[in-house]
């Protein structure tokens, strides 16, 4: 009997290779393509669609493309392009455009001949779209005729068929996303699709791209159209911060069928803010175009500054921070065969775009600066006040190790350390005031919670130089804790604690302090906010006592209602009373540690950041030096506010 089972377990032959046919692979993997079934991937379903029609429009063939969520909640995308082949083809012995939505890397961009330029480069769109679909359907309108043809979940329903006639030439596709797929959400958000179209728009100079929303109560089409394309984009990235010159600078050159587009402005300010695309995939994290941008800027800045005698022989050269700050850019690259680095496509790896993206705009930047003597300028001079401010944030620097303020083995005297040693453990609370520091030592778990008092308002890094931040006792004792050091050298593997909480009041210079903190994360602190290590407390609004039981209320929209709901609740014998919870110390440490601090019972918020320019702009219109925007915000939001304290 045990010989017959081992030599069981020894045979490996067909029988035992599953083979998934058509596309039930994509079902039964759909995170393999799409990345995952969370949002995030089923609004990929609508971009794998529009990545198709804004190929046709890289083409030269497409100058209109619609996506519009239908009163139902499914999507359809419209272009004007040349529409998909509707004749045979070869291989399959089927219309292309029923194997273009039945088979894997089927499509016209793997041959070279139809697309010289292509986002959609795994070739996986739009089947991968008709495999998580209930139903698709697809009309292609072309010669005269309208083709339709109908496919659930992937399969076929019939054959290819003409409709009617039409003047008219290009694509339709209507898909419903499959909530088997989709169990989180298969609701379309409305202004992520918005924001990816404006993006796209920019992108593409003269693309007119729309999108409408016919759901019941959410109304609403916007149309976006820049004839100025990128150039068009920095103006809109700066729309709220003060410019240094009124007209972005824009470069164009192509080289080995390689277009390199870029745009730049500076401000006044101390971020630089560059955005990079390449075949209209925004690369996140850089690549060889970035790389290549910034030794060009580099270079072309101090070539210039040294032949008009601002840079002196002996000076030290402008440091690529230097040159960086303040600036607003985007670097869009068309590549005929870009190399993505993983399946995101968030880096792009073509060695040869950096030379190239190096010599084109360094060339045309030297040449700019040379024909634009007031800019040209302006730029040298804001490089040479960011380098006098990193000169003095060094020697701020060395002066704080030499006191053995940043070093880690010399933590903050008013930090209440834990005992766990594991980062993924440990919680670090920023907490407002030394009572509510007093209260929280007290009731926190000295295993892995730690405690950092602060001290009033912290300095607004939005208006402030590196040498000033690093000035400020409160912010330096912040980065010390965290033990990840701070600017260029920041590195968020040595995080002391994967939690980093900001509790403070829930009044009105709470919220001051709140955002004062966020934008000192966002700014200097990024990838802890990216890594998901960030979050914001939520003490309760109000305690309702009865005898000696009390019941907390959370915040939120209906807190008021919930108020009434339980105080409704409860007998008149004795008589409830409820207390409006104001300040943290207002609690004493186990009213503090049951409600905010107990991971079993408590309430946290996490910090993300879905859209870097939104958050950029935000930070930007609330936390800069323009009065106006922040008036407006305020104007617009006011009504949204609730239990104002003044």
């Amino acid at each position: 009997m045990t010989e017959e089972i081992n030599n069981q377990q020894h045979e490996y032959d067909a029988s035992q290779i599953q083979v998934l046919e058509g596309l039930e692979a994509v079902r039964k993997r759909p995170g393999m393509y799409i990345g995952s079934t969370s949002a995030q991937g089923l609004h990929h379903l609508v971009w794998e669609i529009v990545d198709n029609s804004i190929d046709e429009a890289l083409a030269g063939y497409c100058d209109e493309i619609n996506v519009i969520i239908e009163a139902d909640g499914s999507c359809t995308v419209v272009d004007n392009g040349r529409g998909i082949p509707v004749d045979i083809q070869a291989k399959t012995g089927r219309p292309a455009v029923e194997t273009v939505f039945t088979v894997l890397h089927a499509g016209g961009k793997f041959g070279g001949g139809g697309y010289k330029v292509s986002g959609g480069l795994h070739g996986v769109g739009s089947s991968v779209v008709n495999a998580l679909s209930t139903t698709l359907d697809v009309k292609v309108y072309k010669d005269g005729k309208i083709h339709y043809q109908e496919f659930h979940r992937g399969k076929v329903q019939d054959d290819l068929k003409v409709i009617g006639e039409t003047d008219r030439r290009g694509t339709t596709v209507h898909f419903v996303p499959d909530p088997e797929i989709f169990q989180e959400t298969v609701e379309f958000e409305f202004d992520k699709l918005r924001t990816r179209m404006r993006e796209l728009a920019f992108l593409n100079r003269g693309l007119k791209l729309t999108i409408e929303d016919l759901r019941e109560g959410q109304e609403q089409r916007n149309e976006y159209h820049f004839e100025g394309g990128i150039q068009s984009y920095v103006e809109y990235l700066n729309a709220t911060k003060t410019v240094l010159f009124d007209t972005p600078v824009y470069i164009e050159g192509e080289q080995d069928d390689i277009v390199i587009e870029v745009a730049l402005q500076y401000t006044d300010g101390y971020h630089s803010n560059l955005l990079s695309f390449a075949n209209n995939i925004h690369t996140y994290e850089g690549g060889t175009h970035e790389v290549g941008f910034k030794s060009a800027l580099t270079r072309a800045i101090n070539d210039y500054a040294k032949k008009q005698g601002t840079l002196k022989e002996n000076d030290e050269k402008l440091t690529g921070e230097d040159v960086r700050e303040g600036i607003t850019a985007v670097v869009s690259v068309k590549h005929p065969n870009p190399q993505f680095e993983g399946q995101t496509k968030t880096k792009l790896g073509n060695s040869e775009v950096r030379g190239v993206t190096d010599r084109l705009f360094s060339e045309a930047l030297s040449k700019f600066l040379m024909e634009n003597p007031p800019v040209a300028r302006q730029i040298v001079e804001k490089g040479m006040l960011a380098s006098k401010a990193r000169m003095a944030a060094k020697r701020a620097r060395e002066m704080t190790r030499r006191k053995g303020a940043l070093e880690i083995s010399n933590l903050p005297g008013k930090l209440a350390d834990c005992s766990s040693k594991e980062p993924e453990r440990c919680e670090l609370f920023i907490v407002e005031g030394d009572s509510a520091g007093g209260s929280a030592k007290q009731g926190r778990s000295r295993e892995f919670q730690a405690i950092l008092p602060i001290r009033g308002k912290i300095l607004n890094v939005e208006k402030a130089t590196m040498d000033k931040i690093l000035a400020n006792e409160e912010i330096r004792s912040l980065f010390t804790a965290m033990g990840t050091g701070f600017g260029s050298e920041f590195d968020v593997a040595k995080a002391r604690y994967h939690k980093l909480v900001i509790m403070t009041d829930a009044d009105v210079d709470g919220a001051h302090i709140r955002t004062l903190l966020l934008t000192l994360f966002y700014r200097y602190m990024r990838p802890l906010v990216e890594a998901g290590y960030v979050y914001i407390a939520q003490p309760p609004l109000y305690g309702v006592k009865q005898g000696k039981k009390i019941t907390y209320i959370q915040p939120g929209k209906d807190a008021d209602q919930r108020l009434a709901d339980t105080i409704a609740s409860l007998p008149a014998t004795p008589k409830p009373s409820v207390q409006r919870y104001k300040g943290l110390g207002e609690m004493d440490f186990h009213q503090l540690w049951e409600t905010t601090m107990d991971p079993e019972n408590r309430m946290m918020l996490r910090v993300t950041v879905d859209d870097a320019i939104a958050a950029d702009a935000i930070f930007e219109r609330l936390m800069g030096d323009k009065v106006e925007p922040r008036r407006e915000f305020i104007e617009k939001n006011a009504r949204y506010v609730e239990n104002l304290d003044v």
